[in-house]
C-alpha cells in the first residue's frame, strides 16, 4: 500500500480545514485501495467537540459499506489520535492507522498513551507513525503561529 499516496490525501482535507479556520486535521480511510470516507476537522463549523477528522472519517466509511466493522481498513490521519479518537478506532475494529505527526499533548497512539496496542482490550491496530511528518505538523505549526499573531493584534 502506498501510505504516502494516501497521506497526501489526508492533508489535502487538512488543507481544506485551514481554508475554513478549523484546526488543520484531515483524514482518510482506505480498504483494499478504495477510499471509503476523506474528512477534516469541523467542531468550529458543526459546533460538535466530536467532530474531530478521524470520527467524520469513521462515520462516512462506516455508512459507505453500511457496517460499522471496518475491518481489513486503514485509517490515514496526518496528526496522531487522541483518546477519543483512538477508542474509536477501536471500536470500528480498524487494522491500521498511519498517521503523520506525533501529539505530545493529546496522542493517544504513541505520544502519551498506546491504546491501540494495549493488550488488555479486545482489538489492536497496527500503527505506522511519521508519514510526511514534517509536512503535517509544518501546517499545524504555521496555523497556530497565525493564529497567535492575530490574537496579538
Amino acid at each position: 500500500m502506498d501510505h504516502e499516496l494516501y497521506m497526501e490525501m489526508a492533508l489535502l482535507q487538512a488543507e481544506a480545514a485551514r481554508a475554513i479556520d478549523e484546526v488543520p486535521v484531515g483524514a482518510v480511510i482506505v480498504r483494499d485501495g478504495v477510499v471509503l470516507a476523506a474528512a477534516h476537522n469541523g467542531r468550529e463549523q458543526l459546533r460538535d467537540p466530536t467532530a474531530h477528522a478521524e470520527m467524520v472519517a469513521i462515520t462516512q466509511a462506516a455508512a459507505s459499506i453500511d457496517s460499522w466493522r471496518l475491518e481489513r481498513c486503514t485509517l490515514y490521519v496526518t496528526l496522531e489520535p487522541c483518546p477519543m479518537c483512538a477508542g474509536a478506532i477501536l471500536q470500528a475494529r480498524i487494522s491500521q492507522v498511519v498517521y503523520g505527526a506525533d501529539d505530545p499533548k493529546a496522542g493517544a497512539v504513541c505520544s502519551l498513551y498506546q491504546l491501540l496496542d494495549d493488550s488488555r482490550l479486545n482489538h489492536r491496530a497496527e500503527v505506522e507513525r511519521g508519514v510526511l511528518a514534517d509536512r503535517c505538523g509544518q501546517l499545524l505549526t504555521d496555523f497556530f503561529r497565525q493564529k497567535r499573531l492575530l490574537k496579538k493584534k
